[in-house]
């Protein structure tokens, strides 16, 4: 990462997260996971500055207990509020400045830093549908895809705009929690942790 960077995670709420998993946890336990999982994002951007992007008073709060700022978009949807936050963020850094944009539910994420590339990086999900890390240079146009076959979306954008594509396959940052076969697969990428640390 040439330039210096900076990350962006947003989060709609913690109240109402992972209502997927409802079968499996109660709504205090999904609430658990899903601020376990957001600060274990947090923690992977090491050294660089985060920003939460979030309207809700609970995330700000949480947001405030890690020392983390607060980017309010004030739109709805994720697509608007992280265009907000990235065109927001995007004024306070040089031309060869970068914004990680990371999902919040990646709970063995390591290093975001490892997303970069020259022109958009992006970090797949295991199933190379969704778009789990995406970095681009400070400043570019670009209009965001989030939802079902954002990976796809997000790499058709990115040459539309002339943008050179580096894909991160990344094992810490491809497992994001969605519903109980994904739950699962966490629990058996823990236990042959175990198995190979024991």
């Amino acid at each position: 990462m040439t330039g210096p960077a900076v990350v962006a995670i947003p989060i709609r709420s913690f109240d109402d997260a992972k209502t997927r998993l409802s079968g499996v946890l109660s709504a205090s336990d999904r609430r658990r996971l899903a601020e376990a999982m957001a600060e274990r994002v947090v923690r992977a951007a090491h050294n660089l500055p985060v920003f939460i992007v979030s309207d809700d008073a609970k995330v700000a709060t949480w947001a405030d207990g890690l020392g983390v700022e607060i980017v309010a978009p004030g739109v709805t949807g994720l697509n608007a509020s992280v265009a907000v936050a990235v065109d927001h963020l995007s004024s306070d850094l040089p031309p060869d400045g970068r914004i990680i944009v990371a999902h919040a539910d990646l709970p063995r994420a390591a290093d975001l830093r490892v997303v970069t590339g020259a022109g958009m990086a992006i970090a797949p999900d295991t199933a190379r549908d969704g778009s789990n890390v995406l970095s681009l240079p400070a400043g570019t146009d670009f209009t965001f895809c989030y939802g079902p076959r954002s990976f796809d979306a997000h790499c058709r954008e990115a040459t539309a705009r002339g943008l050179d594509i580096t894909v991160i396959d990344d094992e810490s940052l491809a497992l994001d929690i969605d519903d109980p076969a994904d739950l699962a697969m966490l629990a058996d990428v823990d236990e042959s942790d175990v198995r190979r640390r024991s």
